[in-house]
């Protein structure tokens, strides 16, 4: 009950909601009891007019007692009254808890998304896209149900127990002693059944999130299915997981299946113990036919709140496993933050300095020992094979990850003297992955300050050689790029890019293969851009076509997160070492360094 506990703490500031569904609730209850009480004497005054007086408990007041023709008036407008009562406080307790438990909801839903924002990106790496977005959709729907429907249930159910408990130990305590003899046997069922749906509920919402991460998978990589003909594969892989969700969530089927008639079998046995007992007593005189009408009706509506019990614990626990996934996610912590007393990063003056920098993921190291000074306005290229560390090395500059050994400094302070926002503010990045946002062609451009001017985000666009084709799109800048930009080519969405990170004019630049999905021509004219770009600009330039980095300050060759060479192109081609390797396999003879008159 830990998490549904903390699952209650959301419904501290709508206090007074939840009060006035409560005080409903017991309004509702009270008139369902005074509904089964009034069918007594109603049934009594149809078949014995004779009786002048309406039967009423010693401890009514007088001016409650009627005469026969006013009880002719007045028994079926008190039906219709407590009725009209019963309807008003349903529709109230129903709409102020529905409010809670969707405002709770809400909230909650809320805190998860901007929680999973704040953790950094090695928890998005631990973690597949699909399983997380079940967390935020199926686990907090699971929840809702939990907090509305069977909070709800549980209090307005529990509250109806008690009045037509209440009104049948009134009427006979040893006729409602038989009846209830059948309830603690109840309760056995209940917990058993409880236990079962929880790891049913946990299993089949785990696999939930596993179906979803496959289908977000299958969805993004749509094209690579298609051109490897891979459907019939990915629909048997699909099927094999539907299934295993089928079986799951047939166990909690087969638990409600039994719930319920069992239920209702224990209930049968209390009502006919009832029944016996009571004949026996009207035959000798001691119980009163009206007494028993109203004690049956009071008992046949007591069982129905009792079963609705039974059943809503299948919400409860899958409610609660879900709120266990959830709760999960917001105990982590993000593992880059800021430190205590962090200050503001002032511009960048002097240099950025990795000093005796290694960095591990998880348990493989990644990047060992590596020293760097980078003056400001250097151009640096970082040049390796695939794996080598490159891409690992500029994302602890703007703390995407945090050092595992060493110190990056920026003008001789550490890097994490500063706030992260300050320090990110400072840098821009253009991945090797284009990623755009299913907004307009506008927005992506100024994504980090949609406030950017119109006359800004064109002179970007123009520099990033975008303007042409943007103003060829149906809608010009306001077209919506759809998903992940799927409606731009990969070129014009990598010009996006480099137009998002040209807007932004952050002194640090990190460009990890920036013109990998542009066109000879194009990347001509984008390299022109980003060469103005770099001007006064310190740059990390990450390319495996070694032809884009020749004017480079300085190249650092990496491998195995080590560097191994640093130099400017043409005295690392002279040394004939890991660079010169390199670079050879990329060139035909003809092209080769020795042969090519451009490359000296």
């Amino acid at each position: 009950m830990k998490n549904y506990r903390r699952l209650l703490q959301f419904v501290k500031p709508y206090r007074a909601r939840l009060f006035g569904s409560i005080i409903c609730m017991v309004i509702l209850s009270l008139s369902t009891g005074l509904v089964a009480y009034l069918i007594g004497p109603a049934v009594k005054f149809l078949f014995n007019p004779q009786e002048m007086i309406l039967t009423l408990p010693e401890w009514v007041p007088g001016f409650f007692r009627f005469e026969k023709d006013q009880v002719f008036y007045l028994l079926p407008l008190a039906i219709v009254l407590v009725n009209l009562v019963k309807g008003l406080s349903f529709y109230g307790q129903a709409y102020l808890m529905g409010w809670v438990g969707q405002r709770i909801i809400n909230d909650l839903r809320n805190r998860l998304y901007q929680h999973i924002q704040s953790l950094s990106l090695s928890f998005f790496t631990r973690n597949p896209t699909g399983s997380l977005i079940s967390r935020i959709t199926y686990d907090i729907t699971l929840i809702q149900a939990a907090v509305s429907r069977a909070v709800t249930a549980v209090l307005r159910d529990s509250f109806t127990i008690v009045v037509l408990a209440g009104l049948a130990l009134y009427l006979d305590w040893k006729l409602a002693l038989i009846a209830f003899i059948v309830f603690p046997l109840a309760v056995v069922p209940i917990v058993k059944f409880g236990r079962k749906l929880r790891k049913v509920s946990t299993r089949s919402q785990k696999l939930m999130g596993g179906i979803t991460s496959m289908i977000h998978e299958t969805f993004f990589g749509a094209r690579i299915v298609k051109a490897f003909g891979m459907e019939q594969y990915e629909n048997e892989r699909f099927s094999k997981e539907t299934f295993q969700l089928f079986r799951t969530i047939l166990k909690a089927v087969k638990v409600q299946s039994i719930s319920s008639p069992l239920m209702e079998l224990l209930g049968a046995i209390g009502l006919a113990g009832a029944i016996l007992y009571s004949s026996y007593r009207i035959s000798q005189g001691n119980l009163k036919p009206e007494d028993f009408l109203s004690f049956f009706a009071a008992l046949m509506w007591l069982y129905q709140p009792i079963k609705k019990l039974s059943g809503v614990n299948e919400t409860i626990q899958a409610g609660l496993a879900a709120a266990t996934r959830v709760f999960n996610i917001l105990d982590q912590r993000p593992e880059v933050k800021d430190t205590p007393g962090a200050k503001t990063l002032p511009p960048i003056s002097r240099r950025i300095e990795f000093s005796n920098v290694s960095f591990k993921y998880e348990d493989a190291w990644v990047l060992k020992k590596v020293n760097l000074k980078v003056k400001v306005g250097e151009m640096i290229a970082l040049v390796g094979i695939s794996g080598a560390g490159k891409t690992s090395l500029v994302n602890l500059i703007p703390r995407f990850y945090e050092v595992s050994e060493g110190v990056i400094l920026i003008d001789e302070k550490d890097i994490r003297d500063f706030t992260i926002e300050s320090l990110r503010a400072q840098v821009g990045i253009v991945t090797q992955q284009v990623i755009l946002f299913n907004d307009t062609v506008r927005n992506n451009i100024a994504y980090g300050d949609i406030r950017k001017s119109e006359e800004d985000i064109f002179k970007a666009a123009n520099a990033a050689n975008a303007h042409d084709f943007i103003t060829k799109l149906p809608q010009g800048y306001d077209t919506a790029v759809g998903e992940g930009g799927g409606k731009l080519s990969g070129g014009e969405g990598q010009r996006l890019a480099i137009a998002r990170a040209l807007l932004k004019n952050a002194p640090i630049l990190i460009l990890d293969e920036a013109t990998s999905s542009l066109d000879a021509q194009s990347e001509e004219e984008v390299q022109k851009a980003l060469e103005t770009l770099m001007q006064g600009r310190t740059t990390f330039v990450i390319a495996h076509r070694l032809s884009t980095i020749k004017k480079a300050d300085r190249i650092m060759v990496i491998a195995d997160g080590e560097v191994l060479e640093e130099g400017r192109h043409q005295e690392l081609l002279k040394r004939k070492g890991e660079y010169y390797r390199l670079y050879e396999k990329q060139f035909t003879p003809l092209e080769s360094p020795v042969a090519c008159p451009r490359d000296g």
